[in-house]
């Protein structure tokens, strides 16, 4: 994916260390190492490793999000790892009902996908567990005292996190929003390439696009845990109202950002000889960089430490340099252009000096929260329900998470069977835990995990080579160590490649703590991760494969669904219509998610074997337009809501532009989806006559409107194609 700020900067830098993931990865390794630190004090190393290993357990279920729900989560963990290794000591003499043991757990544990990702979390946790139990058998008489260790390894990592949201309550929301402006400045400064004559378009497209999944990502992060967290939505506080007002201003930010878009091919064309574009490229960057600033700052919980620059300096002088362009430069229509790109500019210096404002303990108190943002704030944000008949009904082969859970199943007992029967190495649950990491209810992903997880062994078993053979002191090496956990906990949710390498790295230098040669361990796990990763695969390409290719026709009626109703409201605002402010804000959620999803989707078929691919070139074309499409109806409902007192009324060939994009989008949906709903038709194209004479003042607006109906139109083409072939 596309680097944002692609140089390692001090910003860089302050993102990473304030970052929820570095604080995450810093816990886990306190978590894990003192207790087996203690246990070797006390001279009792194995059950300070034992309670190491529950506090490794829970931590899988530390997922960000609410407090109450990450709480509730671990509480889960607890009782089902407590559970989970009783049962599994008491039938390890038995292999046959060993064996039954781990394909029951994997195929029950892997369906608690069903109730939402932390569920999801917390099968894997036991499913981790139940694995590593695998590794020391026990006396029976040590079962419970076992089992009493891993609650207690739990229970300390569970407070742990709570005492730092008890001490820190803010700090969670803080890096969220934080991390979701750095994405924001991302895609903003993205942006700017499209003004760059030196740049592909098409490959600008494609980074644009990844990027809005990321920023789609953070932003749900955001309201998950800012929205779905009473507190923060009800206090008056300061640190709570900086949090929500800042996050309600970042939205909108996003949305004018993302309004911004044109035909860039024409503005090359007639002004790149001219030098304006590089420098509205240019004013652009120092934007992204402005607000990056911002999202540094805000995840860092402090004030700037000097007065940001004033870019409305910069917009008066590009403002000039623009009005002095030759007249022959300026024909046609691209005058219009170039202004509405000086007033969006204009508008995206305004609300990030807006965003700042909130730092200002004397305007914060004068800026209220609106009372319906939050009262309506649960609308924003999935509910999922914990109820057992969607376990029920998901016991179906039309379910995704039945099909996985049976994969996994298999594959389970496959890698059991073979460590059982043909491979004897001490560490031979390795293979069991492979499986159960790298097989992911996705193809692609399947894929991507298993190809970093090997040369991520092979890196990380080179580096701990490196480490152990240069240096002979013990408290350097723990030193290496340590660094090692904290890097590998810190990346384990970003970058699974940097995870395993560093795991790989200090997994050995462990295990030479604890006096095992280093040379058998590497060839060991190589071995075992290779094996691991050849069931996963093979058992996630052979039996029920999950193909993105056939998700995109549903996630592409999503997407025509959601943009339906965005210019739904915009032709209720035209037809003089009240739209509630809420309404409006979740179809424009409603859009960015749709579209994010699909990209995604996209992205991860490009990662499958070709024969699967479906139509890439038209989809790809699909997943542009789309974009353009909702961009340009943000930008008409900016432009309308910022004019709409001067001009209330649009001319009837507006309306008709309006009503034929409706219908070309209506049509296209049909094509995709029959099953259409009532309150979708596929509406009848209207009859198109010749417009009439329009005022000055509407001839923005025709344009605009005649370029949505191109957009929908090409749609409609790009669909019929999909559908056709």
């Amino acid at each position: 994916m596309h680097a944002p700020l692609p140089h390692v900067t001090r910003r860089d830098l302050a993102y990473f260390f304030f970052s929820q993931h570095f604080s995450d990865g810093l816990r886990t390794t306190l978590a894990i190492l003192l207790p087996a630190l203690v246990g070797a004090q006390w001279g009792d190393l194995a059950a300070g490793v034992t309670i190491s290993t529950g506090a490794v357990c829970v931590s899988v279920t530390d997922t960000p999000g609410p407090a109450r729900h990450k709480r509730n989560g671990m509480l889960a963990s607890l009782g089902l790892v407590f559970a989970v290794s009783i049962i599994t000591n008491l039938v390890a003499p038995y292999r046959l009902l060993l064996g039954l043991e781990v394909v029951g757990m994997a195929f029950a544990l892997t369906m608690l996908l069903v109730w939402g990702a932390r569920a999801g979390a917390v099968g894997s946790a036991t499913l981790l567990a139940m694995v590593l139990t695998l590794a020391h058998p026990i006396a029976p008489n040590q079962v419970l005292p076992h089992g009493l260790l891993l609650l207690l390894g739990g229970a300390w990592y569970l407070v742990l996190a709570l005492l730092q949201q008890q001490v820190l309550p803010y700090r969670a929301a803080q890096q969220a929003l934080g991390e979701c402006l750095h994405a924001m400045a991302g895609f903003l400064e993205l942006k700017a390439t499209f003004y760059q004559q030196s740049t592909d378009l098409e490959e600008d497209y494609r980074r644009l696009v990844s990027q809005q999944v990321t920023v789609n990502e953070k932003q749900e992060a955001v309201r998950e845990v800012i929205f779905r967290s009473r507190q923060l939505v009800s206090e008056s506080t300061s640190a709570s109202r900086r949090l929500v007002l800042t996050f309600v201003e970042a939205v909108d930010l996003y949305e004018h950002i993302t309004a911004g878009h044109y035909d860039y091919a024409a503005l090359r064309r007639d002004f790149g000889a001219t030098g304006v574009l590089g420098d509205i490229a240019a004013l652009i960057t120092r934007l992204a960089i402005d607000l990056d600033y911002l999202g540094s700052a805000v995840m860092a919980n402090r004030a700037f430490g000097s007065p940001p620059p004033d870019r409305t300096a910069e917009w008066d002088r590009l403002q000039v340099r623009i009005a002095a362009l030759p007249t022959e430069a300026t024909t046609g229509t691209h005058p219009r252009t170039l202004r509405k790109i000086l007033v969006n500019l204009r508008d995206l210096i305004r609300r990030t000096a807006s965003l700042r404002r909130y730092f200002d303990e004397s305007q914060l108190a004068e800026q209220p929260i609106e009372p319906s943002r939050a009262a309506s704030h649960l609308q924003f944000v999935a509910r999922q329900e914990l109820q057992f008949k969607a376990f029920i009904e998901n016991l179906t082969l039309k379910s995704s998470v039945f099909r996985h859970s049976v994969r996994m199943a298999v594959a389970c007992l496959i890698a059991f069977v073979l460590a059982e029967i043909f491979w004897h190495g001490q560490h031979n649950y390795w293979v069991l835990m492979t499986v159960t990491i790298m097989l992911k209810p996705g193809f692609s992903l399947t894929r991507q995990r298993n190809t970093e997880r090997i040369i991520g062994t092979l890196v990380g078993g080179v580096l701990g080579a490196i480490i152990l053979k240069t240096v002979d002191s013990n408290d350097v090496r723990f030193a290496f160590l340590v660094v090692f956990m904290i890097v590998a906990y810190s990346f384990q949710r970003t970058k699974y490649l940097v995870t395993v390498i560093f795991l790989t790295a200090y997994l050995l230098i462990m295990f030479t703590f604890l006096g095992s040669g280093y040379v058998g361990i590497i060839e060991e796990r190589v071995t075992d991760t290779l094996l691991g990763c050849a069931i996963a695969l093979s058992v996630g390409y052979l039996l029920f494969p999950s193909w993105e290719s056939d998700q995109l026709p549903d996630l592409m009626a999503a997407t025509l669904r959601a943009n339906l109703a965005y210019l739904r409201q915009l032709a209720d605002r035209l037809a003089g219509r009240d739209v509630p402010a809420t309404a409006y804000r979740l179809r424009r959620k409603d859009v960015y998610v749709a579209s994010a999803n699909l990209a995604a989707a996209f992205q991860r078929m490009l990662s499958e074997p070709k024969r699967k691919y479906r139509h890439p070139t038209e989809t790809h074309q699909f997943v542009v337009l789309n974009h353009i499409l909702s961009s340009n109806i943000a930008s008409l409902t900016t432009t309308w809501q910022d004019t709409a007192t001067t001009n209330p009324l649009p001319s009837p060939e507006s309306r008709r532009l309006l009503t034929s994009a409706l219908a070309a989008l209506s049509r296209s949906l049909a094509r995709l989806d029959p099953r259409a709903t009532p309150d979708e038709p596929a509406a009848p194209a209207p009859e198109v006559r010749s417009p009439v004479p329009a005022a000055p003042a509407d001839r923005p607006l025709l344009e605009q409107l005649g370029f949505l109906q191109k957009v929908s139109a090409d749609l409609g083409k790009v669909t019929e194609t999909l559908v056709e072939k």
